[in-house]
C-alpha cells in the first residue's frame, strides 16, 4: 500500500532542497564587484523586538516615555573596542501610523555581532535642544554611521518635525553621547536647500587594515545620498555638505529607479559605501512599483537591496548595477508588522572578524542580521 503521507514528505523534502538549491546558485551569481551572499544565521532573527518595558524621562514631554513600545527597526551599525554597536530607531504609541509616532535611537552592543544586549534608555532623541525646531514631534529616525580614522563617529539620520524631513549630522567620541550638528544642506549655495526634503546618507569608507574607516575621494570626503533618486554631496569638515548640482543648477541624480525592476519606485541609500579596488560600491534599497510600472517578480511595494558599482575617478558614473535584488524579503517577520508588503531595509554593515554583518529593518517592526564571510 502506498503512504500518501510519506510521499507528501519526501515531495516536501525536495520542492524545499531545489527552493534552497536556487537560492544559493542566484547568490553565487552574484559579480566579482559585489558583495555577498548574505545569509541569516539559523535562529537568531529577529535579533532586536519592542520592548514595552523601556521608559525614560522624555524632556519634551516631561513625562516617562515607552520609547521602543510599538516598533524598532532600521538600524545602523559601528565597531568600538572590539564590539559591535547596533544603533536602531525605536518608535513610541504617540501616534498611528508609520511617521506619526516620535522615533528615537537606541543601542544595542554585542561581542559576536549577533547576540544583542540593549541600552534601557536612547541614545539621540528630540529635547529642548538646537535642533528641537527640525526633531519636534516627529522625532530622530532611520540612523547610519561611520568612524573616522582617529576615533569620531559620525552618525547621519533623519530630523523629522513632521513637516519637512531633513538629513542630520551628529559626531560622538563614545556612541552615546552625541553633538547635533543640524541639517547637512542647511548652509550650501546660501541656503538654498534648507528645506529640502533629504534622508539616507551613505558616506564613503574603506577597511584600513581590518577596519572600515572613513576616506576621502578626490581629496573630499563624500556620500552618496537620496531616496527617490541618488545624489552626491561632499564636504570639508564631515559637518557642512554641499550636494551637487547639474547644468541645469539642479540636483545631480547619479542613480534613478527604473521601470520594470525591482528599484522602480525608489532608490534609497542603505549603508556607509565601500571603496574597493574594483569602484565605489553602494549598497541601497529599492522599492517595487504598484501597477504596471514594477517588477511582476516581486510584490508590489516590496523594498529589496540592491548594489551600484561607481568609477572611482569619476563617482557619478556608473560602472556596474545589479539587475535583481541580492536581498529580498523572505522569513515572516520581514513580511509582517507596519509594513506587510515586506522589507529589508539594509542600513548598517560593518567589517568585523573578518565578516560582513548586515543589519536591516524587517517591515518597519524588528531588526535583523544577515552574515558573508567564512
Amino acid at each position: 500500500m502506498i503512504n500518501s503521507k510519506n510521499i507528501c514528505m519526501r515531495l516536501w523534502c525536495a520542492i524545499f532542497l531545489l527552493t534552497i538549491s536556487m537560492g544559493a546558485m542566484a547568490q553565487d551569481t552574484l559579480p566579482g564587484w559585489a558583495i555577498g551572499p548574505f545569509v541569516r544565521p539559523a535562529g537568531v532573527n529577529p535579533i532586536i523586538a519592542p520592548n514595552p518595558a523601556s521608559t525614560f524621562p522624555d524632556p519634551m514631554s516631561k513625562q516617562q516615555v515607552a520609547w521602543e513600545a510599538n516598533d524598532v527597526f532600521n538600524p545602523a551599525a559601528a565597531v568600538k573596542g572590539g564590539k559591535i554597536y547596533v544603533l536602531y530607531r525605536s518608535e513610541d504609541r504617540s501616534g498611528q501610523g508609520i511617521g506619526q509616532r516620535t522615533s528615537r535611537l537606541g543601542m544595542a552592543v554585542s561581542t559576536d555581532g549577533i547576540h544583542m544586549k540593549r541600552r534601557s534608555k536612547p541614545v539621540l532623541y528630540p529635547a529642548a535642544d538646537n535642533q528641537q525646531t527640525f526633531e519636534w514631534p516627529g522625532g530622530c529616525e532611520d540612523p547610519r554611521v561611520a568612524v573616522t580614522e582617529n576615533g569620531v563617529y559620525v552618525m547621519f539620520y533623519t530630523e523629522w518635525n513632521k513637516k519637512v524631513p531633513r538629513l542630520g549630522v551628529a559626531t560622538s567620541r563614545d556612541l552615546v553621547h552625541w553633538d547635533k550638528h543640524g541639517p547637512a544642506f542647511y548652509n550650501a549655495y546660501d541656503g538654498r536647500f534648507k528645506d529640502l526634503a533629504s534622508k539616507s546618507a551613505s558616506i564613503v569608507t574603506k577597511v584600513v587594515e581590518g577596519k572600515q574607516v572613513i576616506t576621502k575621494v578626490n581629496g573630499k570626503y563624500m556620500m552618496y545620498w537620496g531616496e527617490h533618486f541618488i545624489n552626491i554631496a561632499t564636504s570639508e569638515d564631515l559637518v557642512h555638505w554641499t550636494p551637487q548640482l547639474d547644468e541645469n543648477n539642479e540636483l545631480k541624480a547619479v542613480v534613478r529607479p527604473r521601470p520594470h525592476y525591482f528599484d522602480s519606485d525608489l532608490t534609497e541609500c542603505g549603508p556607509p559605501a565601500i571603496l574597493t579596488d574594483k569602484g565605489i560600491l553602494v549598497l541601497y534599497n529599492g522599492k517595487n512599483k504598484s501597477g504596471d510600472g514594477g517588477d511582476k517578480n516581486y510584490t508590489a511595494n516590496t523594498y529589496a537591496a540592491g548594489q551600484v558599482l561607481f568609477d572611482v575617478n569619476d563617482p557619478g558614473k556608473v560602472v556596474a548595477r545589479l539587475d535583481k535584488p541580492f536581498f529580498v524579503p523572505t522569513e515572516p517577520f520581514e513580511k509582517s508588522g507596519q509594513y506587510p508588503a515586506g522589507t529589508v531595509f539594509v542600513e548598517g554593515m560593518v567589517y568585523y572578524k573578518k565578516k560582513w554583518f548586515l543589519y536591516y529593518g524587517c517591515a518597519d517592526s524588528r531588526v535583523a542580521v544577515a552574515v558573508c564571510g567564512q
